[in-house]
């Protein structure tokens, strides 16, 4: 098998990002786009010693699953990776991908029960963040094609909230109008690097937020006055100066502009104050059906005391503490910390406590403090818990455990380890979160042996 072959094969399952997978000539064959039980003819692209990838040349059985890309960059973009599906598929890929991952890196005799499917697969996203750079001496704003920093320049993404379009549009005009540089990576010159809009679903605020290389932002008050002008949701316009190179979306300082510093969003009939840097689930009634499941795994009858490991805002922490007689919460992220005892404060919630610590100093500090622990929650990042947090966290010996996952490979690597530990993984639901994406959640009970 080399560059360029072409093969006829039968497509017989998925990887985690949704790129079909054949064999040929006894090699697995990734192919983009391609659906299960689909034959087609496939050309060749690249052939290595752990890999072998391909693109359909013709199509000779297409799946009925197979539908036309609703958006007109999605095959450049590379963000919303399936819309080439049903969205039935999509959800049989997903539980699939987790059952999977639950079996064949867990080692564990557990499958998820169900996927709850999003209501709505477009439209749904409350946070987006534009790239921007330039074409044709003009300023675009749009996503870095897969595994690139080349732009795709989109005017509507179809998966964001309106709010967040016109924000982007209002920026490239204003850029247009008063001569603003874009920030160029390679060589560190320009000003504008991203726009990040976040809308608050529940409440209908807005924030705009424009990240620049340097404090000196020329027409800066035009910006934000037309920012308010053609966006009346925008509660909070703010810069962020984010002088780093490399990937860091925001950093470095912040200066409201218009407005608050923050917007509030409503969840599960509580109200959350988000700041910029501030950690809030993507699609917000996806996630009150998750967290009223990670509720109901907690098993909670009023009198418990409840850890929250990578609490963000206070999102889970504060729907434990109506249900629970104590909870703590501990986050990294000093702004996000504020947030949630602000949060707890405004939403007249006096049994919850918030310390600033990563996963695994807050559990180390709990136990040499002798914190009895009823139920622990955890929501980690992709790269799942470290083994120390792991650890610590079954020397404190909660008899349950919700883990509340965003990669179902790490999830598994993480439940296998809890397993030597004495906790057994006991019920599993699969969310999607982030519909016509290849990303899926999931949450899983654990409890102690």
């Amino acid at each position: 098998m080399k560059k360029n072959d072409i093969l006829r094969g039968t497509v017989t399952g998925y990887t985690s990002e949704g790129q079909g997978v054949c064999r040929l000539e006894g090699r697995a064959v990734f192919v983009k786009d391609a659906l299960a039980g689909e034959e087609a003819d496939i050309r060749i692209l690249k052939v290595s010693n752990t890999a072998v990838y391909g693109k359909i040349e013709r199509l000779a059985a297409p799946s009925p699953e197979r539908r036309e890309p609703a958006c007109g960059i999605a095959a450049s973009c590379g963000g919303c990776a399936l819309m080439h599906m049903s969205y039935a598929e999509e959800l049989r890929m997903k539980q699939s991908r987790v059952d999977d991952a639950l079996r064949r890196i867990g080692g564990l005799d557990l499958k998820t029960s169900c996927i709850h499917g999003s209501g709505e697969q477009l439209r749904y996203r409350n946070k987006a963040i534009y790239n921007v750079g330039t074409r044709n001496g003009e300023a675009v704003t749009g996503f870095y094609r897969r595994h690139t920093h080349d732009v795709v320049p989109c005017e509507e993404c179809l998966i964001q909230a309106p709010f967040a379009d016109r924000t982007a549009a209002v920026t490239r005009q204003w850029m247009a109008r008063y001569h603003v540089p874009a920030y160029d990576e390679a060589t560190g010159e320009g000003l504008v690097r991203r726009v990040f809009a976040r809308y608050a679903f529940g409440t209908g605020e807005g924030q705009a937020v424009l990240v620049t290389a340097s404090g000196e932002v020329p027409h800066l008050d035009e910006w934000a006055e037309m920012i308010r002008g053609e966006c009346p949701e925008a509660r909070s316009v703010v810069l962020n100066v984010n002088g780093t190179r490399g990937n860091t979306v925001l950093g470095g300082q912040f200066r409201t502009l218009r407005g608050s510093d923050t917007i509030e969003e409503e969840i599960c009939g509580l109200r959350f104050r988000l700041s910029p840097r501030s950690f809030c689930q993507i699609n917000i009634p996806q996630a009150q059906r998750l967290y009223e499941k990670a509720l109901e795994f907690a098993g909670l009858t009023g009198t418990e005391t409840a850890l929250d490991l990578y609490c963000g805002t206070g999102t889970i922490s504060l729907c434990l503490a109506r249900r629970a007689g104590k909870v703590i919460g501990a986050e990294i992220v000093p702004e996000a910390v504020e947030d949630a005892r602000r949060n707890a404060e405004e939403n007249g919630i006096d049994n919850a406590e918030f310390i600033c610590a990563d996963a695994g100093q807050a559990a180390a500090w709990l136990r040499e403090r002798g914190v009895q622990a009823d139920v622990a929650v955890v929501d980690p990042p992709r790269k799942g818990l470290a083994p120390d947090v792991i650890g610590t966290l079954a020397e404190i010996g909660p008899r349950r455990i919700v883990y509340v996952s965003c990669d179902p490979g790490t999830l598994a690597r993480d439940l296998k380890r809890f397993a030597g530990l004495g906790y057994r993984a006991e019920q599993a639901e699969a969310f999607d979160m982030f519909p016509r994406t290849s990303h899926v959640e999931c949450v899983t009970l654990m409890t102690r042996k």
